[in-house]
């Protein structure tokens, strides 16, 4: 397993950035290994080395879950369907696979991913690891759908694990923060090709928080936008329809590019600009965007449905609150904006999500609310505003997403995951040396 070290050619030192570009680091190396030996191969010379190795994706986390000490390994050639059973809708892949490219290989075998988060561009295993999600009342983060991994551990060897086999680690695994090893593969459970039929609507923020709990049980998959410095929400209502017994009625290509590119992309990266250069037009331009948005209804194959293009780069703070206290959080979170300076250009997101077994889920043992904020990288107000927000939701029991912006730590953390230390004993175990470790996997796990 040592005797092959990975090509010259696929060596380099380069900075790293984020998606968001709010997290760098100035020179590291950068490996492209071809296959899983040789991706083996660099993880053990970096352990015998007393280096750090630290895969990356898509780079879409906006916490430095991702950032790279010493080695930086893509596993971009490490991608695709290896299996695929359409009877059981058991399929296994490649770690490296971006959530784009298996959507599109699964509808062509007529399959689907249960639900999806709002992106795409994330590797399944990054994805998984940090605990993404999407919406609705009855379902679970993308980790609720793992049914086998592959890791490879810091000695090079590899173990594969499910419920049925080192139960034990595959147990902790599932959303594993990359602090165990690295997913080399994993096995999903899918369905039948599903579409889904979407109804989006404007609405008034009271009555939409009055009504949250009709919404967010009476529909498959329920989210909403609320515009800040307005009273105003955009409304996403999706239900799930079976092929091919559905027809699909997609959004036609001039509202699509109306709705999804100028108004979603466009005008929403003008707004942010000019926010930023003139922060008196932000509450102007946010009551604008509140009523640009008309109602629309249409149906298509589910992963188009769920996930969107975003162009403009933020950063974004996520936290999961016990149901219950959602609406709650979410007032309070008006009530900041209101007595605030602040000038928010961003919607703030709100979807819902149910109870998993899984132990670093932010879904472990309970069903959340999930409220997301985001500013602009450079955005004067950003601190002050994530700080109040993580307040806010702190006080209410609240979670955060491993990937996304939050300064708990450890000590913090123990007492919102009973089985913590449970995590950190199997690290102990299965990466004695911290060779996947990082400053931030230090901040939320511990030394």
């Amino acid at each position: 397993m040592t005797g092959r070290p990975p090509p010259a050619t696929l060596a380099r030192v380069a900075e790293w950035q984020n998606w968001a570009g709010n997290q760098r680091n100035d020179a590291v190396e950068v490996l492209v290994p071809r296959d899983e030996e040789e991706l083996a191969a660099v993880v053990v010379a970096a352990t015998e080395g007393g280096r750090r190795v630290k895969p990356i994706g898509a780079g879409h986390s906006f916490t430095a879950i991702g950032s790279p000490v010493d080695i930086q390994v893509s596993l971009d050639r490490i991608s695709g369907i290896v299996r695929a059973d359409a009877t059981t809708g058991l399929v296994t892949v490649r770690g490296g696979t971006r959530l784009k490219v298996l959507n599109r290989a699964l509808e062509a075998l007529g399959l689907s991913m249960t639900n999806l988060g709002d992106i795409e561009e994330q590797s399944i295993s990054g994805a998984i690891s940090t605990g993404t999600h999407g919406t609705g009342a009855r379902f679970g983060g993308l980790a609720t759908q793992v049914r086998g991994l592959r890791l490879l551990l810091a000695d090079g060897s590899v173990v594969s694990c499910s419920p049925a086999e080192n139960p034990e680690i595959f147990d902790l695994a599932r959303v594993g923060l990359g602090a165990l090893g690295i997913i080399v593969e994993v096995t999903l459970q899918t369905e039948p090709l599903f579409a889904l039929h979407a109804r989006e609507g404007n609405g008034e923020l009271a009555e939409v928080m009055a009504s949250f709990e009709e919404h967010a049980s009476g529909t498959d998959h329920f989210e909403l936008y609320w515009f800040p410095h307005t009273t105003r929400v955009l409304t996403k209502h999706n239900t799930r329809r079976p092929l091919p017994e559905t027809p699909l009625s997609p959004v036609g290509r001039v509202r699509g590019w109306f709705d999804d590119e100028l108004l979603s992309n466009q005008a929403l990266g003008a707004t942010v600009g000019l926010g930023l250069r003139v922060p008196g037009l932000v509450r102007p331009l946010a009551r604008f965007a509140a009523s640009a948005l008309s109602p629309r209804e249409f149906t298509d194959i589910s992963y188009r449905v769920f996930t969107s293009q975003r162009k403009v780069r933020f950063v974004e703070s996520e936290y999961a609150v016990p149901r219950a206290a959602g609406m709650e959080v979410l007032g309070e979170l008006q009530r900041a904006v209101e007595a605030s300076s602040w000038n928010i250009s961003f919607p703030v997101e709100v979807r819902v999500a149910a109870a998993d077994d899984i132990p670093l889920s932010t879904g472990f043992e309970r069903e959340n609310v999930y409220i997301a904020i985001h500013t602009a990288p450079t955005s004067p107000w950003r601190a002050d505003y994530f700080a109040a927000f993580e307040r806010i939701a702190t006080e209410a029991g609240g979670r955060p997403h491993w990937g996304k912006m939050h300064t708990l730590s450890a000590s913090d953390l123990a007492s919102r995951y009973p089985r913590l230390d449970d995590f950190i004993t199997l690290r102990d175990k299965l990466d004695p040396t911290r060779t996947f470790t990082n400053p931030y996997l230090t901040q939320v796990l511990g030394s």
